[in-house]
């Protein structure tokens, strides 16, 4: 799986993920999806077949990045590195 880390750009933690087939990159997407939840910090994505974009900012600090979206990031990180 490709996974270039983390970028910051427009205000917003951006990184791509690219999977074997859509069922790995749905099932990954639930995983974040329950961390999100339990995290009440729920980002902007976007799935096409295996490639997965995520977004993170946090909305109630006026959409810029704050440490709230970089854990998020690092919880995410350690479900695929």
């Amino acid at each position: 799986m490709q996974t270039p880390m983390w970028q910051e750009q427009d205000n917003q933690l951006t990184r791509n993920f690219q999977f074997a087939d859509f069922s790995e990159a749905f099932a990954f997407m639930t995983r974040v999806a329950l961390i999100a939840e339990k995290m009440d910090h729920h980002p902007w994505w976007s799935n096409v077949y295996n490639q997965v974009t995520i977004k993170l900012s946090t909305h109630d600090a006026g959409n810029t990045i704050t440490e709230k979206d970089r854990t998020l990031a690092g919880a995410i990180d350690a479900l695929v590195d």
